[in-house]
């Protein structure tokens, strides 16, 4: 009869791939790490039926971990450093994106440029509708996953007002010439 502990890399390869699945399933998770390093520590210890030892399995589980973690945030696997972090509200002011549903005072949708893992936002415009397609411009990121935006042209910023007033200028010197 077969001991428990014989078992145990067979338990820790399918643990590891039940795991790897749940990352598929759950992208953002962070299950791929233990997933692997489970995964990898029962295959190697199928494959070297010496190192089955409980005390030889928890070490290479924590190499593997370890090996995973480093290639997870450094290699970049997933790619896109960074951009599948949600980013806080503040971050979310200045941030263009889409018109993807009609956006009214009370209602509506866009997808932000960098908006982070899900960059789809409920939206909501100060005055007027917004039209399907138009680029916007997070004004407010007010909090959670709806934001106030203004399409692109009708935001104005001090250097626009500078920029119109020194040409409301430069007409009035030809037209006094």
């Amino acid at each position: 009869m077969a001991s428990p502990l014989d078992s145990l890399p067979l338990l820790l390869v399918l643990a590891g791939a039940g795991l790897a699945l749940a990352e598929a399933l759950i992208p953002g998770a962070h299950f791929i790490v233990l997933g692997v390093a489970l995964l990898l520590a029962g295959l190697v210890a199928l494959a070297f039926p010496p190192l089955a030892a409980p005390f030889v399995l928890a070490f290479l589980v924590l190499a593997f971990g370890g090996l995973s973690l480093y290639a997870y945030r450094e290699l970049d696997l997933y790619g896109g450093k960074g951009t599948g972090r949600t980013k806080d509200s503040d971050s979310l002011k200045g941030t263009t994106g889409r018109v993807t549903e009609r956006v009214t005072p009370s209602e509506g949708q866009v997808k932000l440029s960098s908006g982070g893992f899900n960059p789809h936002y409920a939206a909501r415009s100060m005055d007027g509708e917004i039209p399907e397609g138009t680029e916007v411009m997070v004004i407010d990121p007010g909090g959670g996953n709806v934001v106030t935006v203004e399409p692109l042209g009708h935001i104005e910023d001090s250097i626009d007002r500078e920029l119109a007033r020194e040409r409301a200028k430069r007409e009035q010197e030809t037209e006094e010439l």
